[in-house]
């Protein structure tokens, strides 16, 4: 499956660079770049991009409210196919916990090396990973301590089998498929089951709301690995 991606930022040359680099991937086509969040989600509805790269901080409208739009136009009871992945400039930004909040599928530094940029739209896009640069676990936690909103209710899980716990509770310590299948000795495949399966019965987006979700309720608590 060819990635279509939008590249969002009010910088031209930035626009330009990332455009550059993810149109020479043989998997990836940027179909299109926005000067700032309003365009981004003009574009967004003509596009059908699978991931949108989106800049926080823009003129006219910005990233959050962007990214908000733009998930709220999916239809009720669907899996979105669009997965927002959000530049940051600094590697703590209070920006972030509101991204998650809206359903940011991932951060990235907007000094993030070439191979990085290219690797975070490949997984965002695939959404079966958590986006893996060094600071996204501990954004999360952070996430999880802090805000204004109530904690969910662990018996928001009661609907997950037992096995299902297990595998959230790895996916919320930051485990990929391939290190939790090690640790359940059972199939990746049967892991990437259960994580879909965990997606639909609690209604989530995708993993990073899974983990949000796991530190939220306790059921996984900040430092455990």
């Amino acid at each position: 499956m060819t990635i279509r991606v939008l590249v969002v930022d009010d910088q031209a040359m930035v626009r330009a660079g990332f455009a550059a680099l993810l149109g020479a991937q043989p998997d990836i086509e940027v179909v299109g770049q926005a000067e700032n969040g309003a365009r981004a989600v003009e574009m967004a509805a003509a596009t059908a991009p699978h991931v949108v790269l989106m800049d926080v901080r823009m003129p006219v409208m910005d990233g959050l409210e962007a990214a908000r739009r733009i998930l709220a136009g999916v239809p009720e009871g669907g899996e979105s196919p669009i997965h927002i992945l959000m530049l940051t400039t600094f590697d703590v930004d209070d920006y972030v916990y509101d991204a998650l909040r809206l359903g940011a599928s991932g951060f990235l530094l907007k000094d993030a090396l070439a191979d990085e940029l290219v690797a975070a739209v490949r997984i965002v896009a695939s959404g079966d990973a958590l986006l893996a640069p060094s600071v996204t676990k501990r954004l999360i936690e952070q996430f999880a301590l802090t805000g204004s909103r109530p904690a969910p209710s662990r018996h928001r899980l009661d609907g997950l089998t037992d096995r299902e716990l297990e595998v959230m509770t790895l996916v919320g310590r930051g485990l990929s498929n391939q290190e939790i299948a090690a640790e359940l000795f059972i199939a990746q495949q049967t892991v990437k089951t259960h994580v879909s399966k965990i997606l639909a019965k609690l209604e989530l987006r995708d993993r990073v709301q899974a983990v949000v979700l796991a530190y939220a309720t306790g059921l996984v608590e900040p430092g455990e690995s």
